[in-house]
């Protein structure tokens, strides 16, 4: 039998006045010390709106993307359907404020009252590849973070 792990949120994100932040439950805000500094942090979140079980089930969707093949297994997109409904965004560290627990980021996927599990700070020497490849059907997809805020994505999408 397999060994099941329990993940405690560290906080949650919210949006305020379109400026996104994470709150840290009080426990944990002293882990954002020494965090000032990085430009970027990865934020683990859980998609809590999809987090049934018959969407844990789910290995195949239909395609998202108007130019990508009819169908995605669930680990090839990041579908909030997948057996451990875990999302990872990259943002920008805007503001560090330990005193509050608060962590303000210039941009986050996640819906307003997410569950935040882990803050990674982005470090290139890690987290950077130098030349990754994608599939053609999404090789036009801008480059970096940075390239994607001018992309029209509206026009990527089925819906």
């Amino acid at each position: 039998m397999e060994k099941t792990y329990a993940v405690t949120p560290i906080g949650r994100i919210f949006t305020e006045a379109e400026k996104p932040y994470i709150e840290l439950q009080k426990d944990y805000a002293r882990g954002l010390e020494a965090l000032e500094g990085f430009s970027h942090a990865v934020v683990l979140w859980w998609f809590h709106q999809s987090d049934e079980a018959p969407d844990r089930k789910v290995l195949e969707v239909r395609s998202p993307y108007r130019r990508g093949p009819g169908t995605l297994g669930t680990f090839a997109t990041r579908s909030p359907f997948r057996p451990n409904p875990i999302a990872m965004t990259v943002s920008r560290v805007i503001e560090v404020d330990e005193a509050s627990g608060r962590l303000y980021v210039d941009y986050t996927d996640a819906l307003d009252g997410s569950p935040v599990l882990d803050i990674k700070p982005y470090t290139p020497s890690m987290d950077r590849v130098e030349a990754p490849t994608v599939p053609a059907w999404c090789a036009h997809w801008p480059r970096s973070l940075e390239a994607s805020e001018e992309f029209d994505w509206e026009n990527e999408f089925n819906f």
